[in-house]
């Protein structure tokens, strides 16, 4: 990977690297974006093979993060932090509170969060190093975990689409196949249920999978094999690029909406999707409840009354992208980038990076 083509061609505007042998810290903070204000992105943990496969992940979710706060309306740029460790076996308290010297050496152009491998308790121990940080306990004046407000967004998304496709926003008797069960997945899944859904799911985790039984759901043993399952809705909930070439040709239902990020693996896997007769729902649309809830922390009291409201409005933002979609003969993902990158371009006019 040509790291530095690659920014130039998708207007980065800065990659930093930090590392703490005595801690086992190896990090990168990507920024994308600052034109609406401080870039907010979580920090993933996650034990990427190659270094290689560690920058390209970072850097994909820091672009899908200024498109994400852009088009939910936030006042914030995007970017992303990851830590190659194993989150199960490397992370301690001293590894996350260097990881937040690191942040504050960024001096509040950047503003971490949770992500996968990450949790409400290591932003605790970052907050140790940094006030550059949300998504801490409430009883701190924080937000909490922002998977519940995102499993919230993400089901009114798949309403806003259900509507498009079956002419009314009632989820009830629909077959949902669910890639990846995470906590964003289960909070999802309890929305879904009230509606009497059938959830289906397959994961890699033992965990996972038994929390899933004991909400009553069916279990695919194969992970694979969720891809072929008769259904009406695709769930993808684990990493990105599960929407492929590969996999495309297998999906059975009619909608595509899940809570994970950088669901196409390529730009045209939206194309085939459209050509298939399959209603894409973009995932920095629909799971942007986190960060919407995550924004109500940042330079005010949290209220989670506010917060919810304003994560109900995925549904209206849905709508508008499908409108735009159909009106302009577009796929929803061109239409998703459209939506984000004429409020980026609008205040750029008026507005410089942040420092």
């Amino acid at each position: 990977m040509k790291v530095l083509e690659y920014m130039e061609r998708y207007d980065y505007e800065q990659l930093s690297v930090y590392t703490d042998r005595s801690v086992g810290l190896r990090a990168f903070i990507a920024i994308h974006d600052t034109t609406l204000g401080p870039a907010l992105g979580g920090t993933r943990i996650w034990p990427h093979p190659t270094e290689e496969d560690a920058l390209s992940d970072v850097l994909r979710l820091a672009r899908a993060m200024t498109y994400k706060n852009a088009a939910a309306g936030l006042n914030l740029g995007g970017g992303k932090a990851l830590i190659i460790a194993d989150a199960s076996k490397d992370k301690t308290e001293t590894m996350m509170r260097a990881y937040g010297q690191f942040v504050e050496s960024l001096g509040g152009r950047y503003v971490t969060t949770e992500d996968v491998g990450s949790t409400t308790q290591d932003m605790e121990w970052i907050a140790q190093e940094t006030s550059h940080v949300t998504g801490l306990p409430v009883n701190q004046g924080g937000s909490g975990d922002p998977s519940q407000m995102t499993g919230f967004g993400v089901y009114q998304g798949m309403k806003a689409c259900a509507k498009e496709i079956w002419g009314s926003d009632s989820l009830q008797g629909r077959v949902i196949a669910m890639q990846g069960y995470g906590k964003v997945a289960s909070y999802l899944t309890e929305h879904l249920l009230k509606e009497r859904v059938q959830v289906i799911v397959a994961d890699v985790s033992p965990r996972a999978l038994e929390r899933a039984r004991k909400q009553g759901l069916r279990i695919v043993e194969d992970p694979q094999s969720i891809f072929d399952v008769e259904c009406d809705i695709f769930a993808p909930c684990a990493l990105g690029g599960a929407i492929n070439s590969k996999t495309i040709p297998r999906l059975k239902g009619k909608l595509v909406a899940g809570c994970a990020n950088n669901q196409l693996l390529e730009e045209g896997d939206a194309d085939a999707l459209q050509k298939r007769g399959i209603l894409y729902a973009p995932d920095f649309i629909i799971n942007a409840g986190g960060v919407i809830n995550l924004s109500f922390e940042i330079d005010r009291p949290y209220d989670e009354e506010a917060a919810r409201e304003k994560t109900a409005r995925i549904y209206d933002t849905m709508e508008r992208v499908i409108f735009t979609a159909k009106k302009e003969e577009i796929t929803t993902a061109k239409a998703a980038d459209r939506l984000a990158e004429e409020r980026i371009n609008s205040v750029k006019k008026v507005r410089k990076i942040y420092i």
